[in-house]
Protein backbone atom coordinates (compact mmCIF):
# COMPACT_ATOMS: atom_id res chain seq x y z
CA UNK A 1 0.00 0.00 0.00
CA UNK A 2 1.05 3.14 -0.82
CA UNK A 3 0.84 6.37 1.26
CA UNK A 4 0.27 9.77 0.31
CA UNK A 5 0.49 12.73 2.59
CA UNK A 6 -1.82 15.57 1.51
CA UNK A 7 -1.69 19.15 2.99
CA UNK A 8 -3.70 22.61 3.06
CA UNK A 9 -1.05 24.03 0.73
CA UNK A 10 -0.82 20.56 -1.78
CA UNK A 11 -1.54 20.46 -5.34
CA UNK A 12 -4.76 18.19 -6.25
CA UNK A 13 -3.97 17.97 -10.01
CA UNK A 14 -0.17 16.73 -8.68
CA UNK A 15 -1.84 14.46 -5.93
CA UNK A 16 -4.45 13.43 -8.75
CA UNK A 17 -1.68 12.13 -10.50
CA UNK A 18 0.23 10.47 -7.97
CA UNK A 19 -3.26 8.44 -7.33
CA UNK A 20 -3.61 7.82 -10.63
CA UNK A 21 -0.38 6.30 -11.36
CA UNK A 22 -0.27 4.06 -7.80
CA UNK A 23 -4.14 3.16 -9.14
CA UNK A 24 -2.71 1.70 -12.60
CA UNK A 25 -0.13 -0.20 -11.18
CA UNK A 26 -3.10 -1.94 -9.48
CA UNK A 27 -2.00 -0.86 -5.43
CA UNK A 28 -3.96 0.48 -2.90
CA UNK A 29 -3.35 4.01 -1.84
CA UNK A 30 -3.62 5.69 1.61
CA UNK A 31 -3.71 9.41 1.12
CA UNK A 32 -3.40 10.91 5.11
CA UNK A 33 -4.81 14.52 6.17
CA UNK A 34 -5.01 16.65 9.49
CA UNK A 35 -7.08 19.48 9.15
CA UNK A 36 -9.83 20.85 6.93
CA UNK A 37 -8.01 22.16 4.46
CA UNK A 38 -5.73 19.17 3.59
CA UNK A 39 -9.49 16.92 3.49
CA UNK A 40 -10.16 19.51 1.25
CA UNK A 41 -7.38 19.23 -1.13
CA UNK A 42 -7.24 15.25 -1.04
CA UNK A 43 -10.92 14.96 -1.66
CA UNK A 44 -10.71 17.63 -5.13
CA UNK A 45 -7.48 15.22 -5.81
CA UNK A 46 -9.42 11.63 -5.46
CA UNK A 47 -11.78 13.34 -8.20
CA UNK A 48 -9.52 14.76 -10.04
CA UNK A 49 -8.14 11.21 -10.28
CA UNK A 50 -10.77 9.59 -10.99
CA UNK A 51 -11.09 11.36 -14.24
CA UNK A 52 -7.52 10.64 -15.40
CA UNK A 53 -8.04 7.09 -14.82
CA UNK A 54 -12.01 6.62 -16.42
CA UNK A 55 -11.47 6.42 -19.87
CA UNK A 56 -9.12 3.28 -19.11
CA UNK A 57 -12.17 1.29 -17.58
CA UNK A 58 -10.98 1.74 -13.95
CA UNK A 59 -13.17 2.55 -11.01
CA UNK A 60 -12.04 4.26 -8.06
CA UNK A 61 -13.87 3.75 -4.54
CA UNK A 62 -12.08 5.60 -1.52
CA UNK A 63 -12.85 4.63 2.04
CA UNK A 64 -12.66 7.51 4.69
CA UNK A 65 -11.70 6.68 8.64
CA UNK A 66 -10.24 8.15 11.13
CA UNK A 67 -6.57 7.41 13.11
CA UNK A 68 -3.98 8.68 15.03
CA UNK A 69 -0.68 10.04 13.58
CA UNK A 70 2.13 10.88 15.25
CA UNK A 71 3.23 14.43 15.47
CA UNK A 72 6.74 14.82 16.72
CA UNK A 73 5.47 12.74 19.69
CA UNK A 74 2.36 14.06 19.70
CA UNK A 75 -0.69 12.14 18.81
CA UNK A 76 -3.27 13.72 16.56
CA UNK A 77 -6.53 12.65 15.15
CA UNK A 78 -6.08 12.35 11.43
CA UNK A 79 -8.61 11.78 8.59
CA UNK A 80 -7.13 9.12 6.02
CA UNK A 81 -8.62 7.84 2.75
CA UNK A 82 -8.24 4.08 1.24
CA UNK A 83 -8.36 3.99 -2.53
CA UNK A 84 -8.61 1.02 -4.52
CA UNK A 85 -9.95 -0.01 -7.82
CA UNK A 86 -13.10 -1.54 -7.96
Amino acid sequence: MEILKVSASSDPKSVAGAIAAIARNNKKIEIETIGAGAVNQAVKSIAIARGYVAPNGIELICTPAFSQIDVDGDLKTSIKFVIEKR
